[in-house]
């Protein structure tokens, strides 16, 4: 099980859309097969006796409607790039998972991504859609119900990561195949290009990278500029928002390069590992 974290949007639609495999605009009912979890305070006034599922359209304007409900909403940065977009796909050679144990994974990453904490009725709109076979989309609004900005943990990858090989042990899924250890040596041993891959992957990444920094700072600085008065505002701001996109096309290039250096292991059969009772008990609903 490999998650994947996308860019942040301005709208739901295009990650639904994605998710879905259709293109916009998104119509037609979804039934639970499709969306497999939602954020759990949402039964009391999901449905009502007349309809009995919500079309697509639907679940992406009730992601996104936070960011019309509390219009001045940001991130610490300032960005009101609020829609958050988790993928994960299943090894090849993985059984077809029910659509409980789908909504069992997606609960899991949805409390590593720190999207959904038990208990809070404030938290984040979020949904979980099983639109392709082995594969699993979680969307969510960062902005909470109570207008203020969902923070995630700063090691979110790793905890996303984690969870998923919990996952795979619980699930008896094929586990992420890993290099070699030498002998005595109960580690595996990275070869020079994925060390360098790590290095590039880390320049790209979205969520901590140091070009993600510098580009939330220089978007910022774009829409604050734009709302000042003086004929070379509006241009200053478009040449900076101009320099972002760049700086977001470097950004996927080296992610691009990482992955040519150290691309995915070919698939090979793997015997499942058993689940061990640590994993099966500590995440159980």
């Amino acid at each position: 099980m490999i998650p994947r974290v996308n860019e942040r949007t301005h709208t739901p639609h295009d990650p639904l859309s994605e998710a879905l495999g259709r293109g916009a605009p998104i119509e037609g009912g979804l039934t639970e097969h499709a969306v497999v979890a939602y954020w759990p305070g949402l039964d009391s006034y999901l449905l009502d006796d007349e309809q009995a599922t919500w079309t697509a359209t639907q679940w992406a304007e009730h992601l996104e409607d936070p960011l019309l409900e509390h219009p001045f909403a940001a991130s610490p940065r300032g960005d009101r790039r609020a829609i958050f977009h988790l993928d994960v796909r299943l090894h090849a050679d993985d059984r077809d998972l029910s659509g409980a144990e789908w909504a069992e994974a997606a609960h899991r990453l949805a409390r590593a991504a720190g999207i959904e904490t038990p208990g809070d009725p404030n938290g984040c709109h979020w949904i979980a859609v099983h639109g392709k076979p082995g594969r699993l989309d979680v969307i969510a609004n960062l902005i909470r119900l109570d207008g203020a900005w969902q923070r995630q943990p700063a090691d979110l990858m790793r905890r996303l990561s984690d969870e998923a090989r919990l996952i795979e042990a619980a699930m008896r899924l094929t586990p992420v195949r890993t290099a070699s250890p030498q002998r005595g040596s109960t580690r595996p041993v990275p070869s020079v290009s994925a060390k360098f891959a790590a290095v590039l992957a880390q320049l790209a990444d979205e969520q901590g990278g140091p070009l993600a920094a510098v580009r939330g700072l220089i978007e910022h600085t774009a829409h604050r500029l734009a709302d000042q008065p003086g004929t070379a505002s509006p241009d200053t701001a478009h040449h900076l928002e101009l320099i972002a996109r760049r700086l977001y096309g470097i950004q996927h290039d080296l992610h691009t390069t990482a992955t040519r250096l150290n691309p995915p292991p070919r698939p090979h059969p793997v015997l499942p590992t058993p689940p061990t009772a640590t994993a099966a008990t500590r995440h159980s609903p």
